[in-house]
């Protein structure tokens, strides 16, 4: 077994449900093995800042499985491997700071650091297990989307919350006659918008991995309406995209492009082809709030264990993976290598297309 005496973890990116679950686990889970588990605040900026790293013990843990966001905070902003420098004339430039956050982890006496991320967070964790620290990787985000894990924590919760948003649409939606576009995140993958509108019987789902024909849509939308059910929901992924164009981008946030725009694009062209009314709704943010359910709880505190325990076997630069029935690890250059994306030939577009729901295509 690896001499460990300190372990640090800390949550990066967006929140999703299931990080304080994973953080419980962690830190029952080293106490196990006579560890001391500290948390760095606000992803890697704890450590730059007094009392930004602080001592995780069975009290601090204590009934936080079932809540929502994080007890450590989070940023998506400030990459330590391309830190904005901005200069006297207003010029901003990029600098890697991977090394500075590398000491700071040493200095503290840290042996492992457990990082909690999407494939932002986990790239500049693989960047720190490069410069030779000993880093295990849990993989989290609401989107799925990272490779080399058959699901992500925080998932299924989003699904959840977009599925029964969705539902409560239908009757709105039939009252007025209208056409109720929504759309949700996701970003280049579709998993979330597949899944919730599968489940929602939504009419229309369009999604990253299919470009979509407007034609398509509309002529879908007049059958149900011609059919007699006179209304619709249409339910597409923030990158989604027509055939020929390219993802809608909304703003850019500290140089961050960010998408969004596509739901009000995609209602107000409906409404201008076919004459319906069409109104459209961002989910947004609701998808990552509010506590994990059953299934998210129990993967996130697998991972927090599976976390410790791979740093125990000293299996360092990896990442823990969900392959049923397992838990195990793989190499964190390979789960960030690539986004995992909808198979077009899988079971769920199959079924999609089964059920006459119209994809774009």
């Amino acid at each position: 077994m690896t001499q460990i005496r300190r372990i640090a973890v800390n949550t990066g990116g967006g929140d999703a449900p299931g990080l304080n679950a994973v953080i419980r686990a962690i830190v029952l889970s080293a106490e196990q093995l006579g560890w001391e588990v500290y948390g760095i605040l606000d992803g890697y900026n704890g450590l730059f800042r007094d009392e930004g790293v602080i001592r995780l013990d069975r009290k601090a843990v204590r009934g936080i499985t079932h809540l929502g966001g994080t007890i450590l905070g989070t940023t998506n902003r400030g990459n330590p491997a391309k830190w904005p420098v901005v200069a006297a004339d207003g010029t901003v430039t990029h600098e890697d700071r991977t090394q500075e956050v590398v000491d700071a982890i040493k200095a503290r006496d840290i042996d492992v650091l457990i990082a909690i991320g999407g494939d932002g967070s986990l790239g500049i964790a693989n960047l720190l297990s490069q410069k030779g620290l000993a880093v295990i990787g849990v993989p989290k985000t609401i989107d799925n989307d990272l490779a080399a894990t058959t699901l992500t924590f925080g998932f299924t919760t989003a699904v959840e919350t977009a599925t029964e948003a969705l539902g409560k649409l239908h009757s709105t939606a039939e009252a007025h006659e209208r056409v109720m576009v929504v759309e949700l995140m996701g970003r280049t993958a579709g998993w979330i918008s597949l899944f919730a509108g599968i489940a929602a019987t939504a009419d229309v789902i369009l999604i990253p991995e299919i470009p979509y024909d407007l034609d398509s849509v509309c002529a879908k939308i007049e059958r149900r309406y011609t059919s007699g059910s006179e209304f619709a929901i249409v339910v597409v992924a923030e990158g989604a995209f027509p055939k020929g164009g390219t993802p809608l981008f909304k703003q850019k946030t500290g140089g961050q492009a960010r998408l969004g725009g596509i739901g009000k694009m995609v209602a107000d062209q409906i409404s201008e082809r076919t004459g319906r009314e069409s109104r459209e709704l961002v989910l947004g943010h609701l998808q990552r709030g509010g506590g994990p359910n059953a299934y998210d709880r129990l993967l996130a505190l697998r991972f927090g264990a599976a976390a410790v325990r791979i740093a125990a076997q000293g299996t360092f630069g990896t990442m823990v993976a969900l392959d049923p029935p397992l838990v195990l690890a793989v190499p964190l250059a390979d789960a960030v290598a690539k986004i995992k994306t909808v198979p077009l030939d899988g079971d769920i577009i199959q079924t999609a297309r089964s059920l006459g729901i119209c994809l774009g295509d």
